[in-house]
């Protein structure tokens, strides 16, 4: 375990806590409140999440799977806390690899942000899915392949309007953040301004009373445990929403006064979110006109709101959807640029050199925009051809992204229980008393969520055939693969290599004592 750094007499400067990561300021300072706030709630998307996997929760749960959304809230709540008080101290780039690297070592930094990088890849992948759920809602005219009747129709079509969105992200954001942030902070505006209408109108056409969140349409029948299998499953729905906060800490380096911007706009982001998709879930519940029909398991929440609100105003709110799925596509491919970019800068993947480059133009490193969109797009065409691409591609994203998260959770909490933790100064962002309780909750909480959603039940990894026991496991030995061959990678080779580059590197200078400039060491 490392020993964290105390607060230096420079922490009222932007770029004061670079310095202690050895890092001088290269990035471009544009961000302002709005803007931080923005990227974290754009990455978590109401929008996006509760429409992409509502017909997940509610086929797997009925209607009584809405408990999971506060369940999952209040656990990661508990995380979002933690990485508030760290990106107060550590308004970085790359936030989830830095802070494990500074509050435990390098060794596990390098796997908690080659697992978030791989995770945000993959995310990248399983958003961009989510134009297949409400294009065709929209118009038969979307849906390219087939008439979606057929076996592979909507996986394959699936891919093809994936793909024009990744390549829509890879293109802005290699243009560089201020573009990316115009179009983020637009999106998220008629996001957030769409769904309070949406409440508004799904309020005051209820059919039903809240009571509807205890019915279960007997689910847990076909689990062993009854119904709390059935509702574990369900949990996966909401669990897919509430993650990616860390954004508004990742753009620190581009972000005005980030070490008290970026703690606000994670919280906000994630109270926000909480509130109005627990609302939107509630009031679809309360006001579809039967809970019945099987579109509410295929469909989801696309067909809830053309049976609510008719076709005209329907489809003018899934454009606001399809709004939202691309800005949040947007969000998740930024911050995996970032934290390429990080690791990178330290000398920590292939080609480090090339990767951490910073466009003079455009002012943002333009190689990993473009390989991290290269990837996303492999992963689709992996599987083109796999009905069962939604629950499979979505689910392995969460569960790297828990693990990340926990890479980050559990060394803080060594750190607290060791005394090595101080928390920023200057009235920043503090748990105080709170911060043993809260951070052990979220170890707790990121431990059984990882097994709850790695666990490999054939109603999520292998519902349909063909019935093999590696497509079950698949999440398993993917996590363990990427996990381990890439730990494997690093450890025998990337490790010897390990170190900020010449061209990134902070000179020193008599003011600033060496011993601060090194990354942490482990002991």
């Amino acid at each position: 375990m490392a020993t964290t750094d105390q607060p230096t007499g420079s922490g009222n400067t932007d770029d004061a806590e670079l310095a202690e990561f050895g890092y001088k300021p290269e990035l471009k300072r544009t961000l302002g409140n709005f803007h931080t706030f923005a990227a974290g709630i754009s990455y978590i998307s109401i929008l996006t999440g509760t429409f992409q996997l509502f017909y997940f929760g509610y086929g797997s749960g009925g209607p009584a799977y809405w408990w999971s959304w506060p369940m999952v809230f209040v656990g990661q709540f508990m995380v979002a806390l933690c990485f508030a008080e760290l990106a107060a101290r550590y308004p970085v780039a790359g936030s989830v690899y830095n802070w494990s690297k500074k509050v435990g070592n390098p060794h596990l930094g390098w796997l908690a942000g080659w697992m978030m990088l791989i995770a945000s890849i993959v995310s990248i992948a399983a958003v961009a899915l989510a134009y297949q759920l409400t294009l065709p809602q929209i118009s038969s005219v979307f849906q390219i392949v087939g008439d979606g009747t057929g076996k592979y129709d909507v996986a394959t079509n699936a891919v093809i309007l994936a793909t024009v969105l990744i390549l829509f992200t890879t293109v802005v954001n290699a243009f560089g953040v201020k573009l990316m942030a115009t179009i983020n902070t637009a999106g998220v505006f008629i996001e957030l301004v769409a769904t309070v209408v949406l409440i508004v109108l799904f309020a005051v056409h209820i059919t039903r009373g809240p009571q509807v969140v205890m019915e279960t349409n007997g689910t847990g029948a076909g689990h062993g445990a009854g119904y709390l299998g059935a509702f574990l499953v369900a949990s996966l729905a909401s669990a897919y929403v509430m993650y990616g906060f860390d954004t508004a800490a990742s753009l620190g380096e581009e972000s005005r006064d980030p070490s008290r911007n970026a703690p606000r706009a994670i919280i906000r982001a994630i109270v926000a979110s909480f509130v109005l998709g627990g609302l939107v879930l509630l009031l679809a519940l309360m006001s579809v006109s039967s809970l019945k029909g099987k579109e509410l398991s295929t469909d989801g929440l696309q067909y809830v709101v053309l049976d609510v609100l008719g076709p005209t105003a329907g489809k003018a709110m899934l454009w606001c959807v399809l709004i939202a799925v691309t800005v949040c596509a947007l969000a998740v491919h930024t911050a995996a640029i970032r934290l390429a970019f990080a690791m990178a800068r330290d000398n920590n993947l292939p080609a480090s050199s090339l990767l951490a480059k910073v466009s003079p133009r455009f002012q943002t490193p333009v190689l990993p925009a473009v390989i991290v969109g290269v990837l996303a797009l492999s992963i689709l065409v992996v599987n083109i051809r796999q009905p069962q691409i939604f629950t499979v591609v979505t689910s392995i994203g969460i569960i790297m992204i828990y693990l990340a998260y926990l890479g980050v959770t559990g060394p803080m909490l060594v750190a607290r229980l060791r005394g090595r933790w101080q928390p920023a100064g200057d009235g920043k962002f503090s748990l105080g008393r709170w911060g043993l309780l809260v951070n052990i909750g979220a170890v707790i909480w990121g431990a059984v969520m990882t097994i709850n959603l790695i666990w490999p039940r054939a109603s999520v990894y292998n519902a349909t055939a063909p019935f093999h026991w590696y497509l079950q496991w698949g999440a398993v030995l993917f996590v363990a693969v990427i996990a381990g061959g890439g730990f494997a990678y690093y450890w025998f080779v990337q490790r010897h290599r390990t170190g900020v580059l010449a061209g990134h590197r902070l000179e020193e200078n008599p003011a600033t004592p060496a011993a601060t400039l090194a990354a942490p060491a482990a002991d």
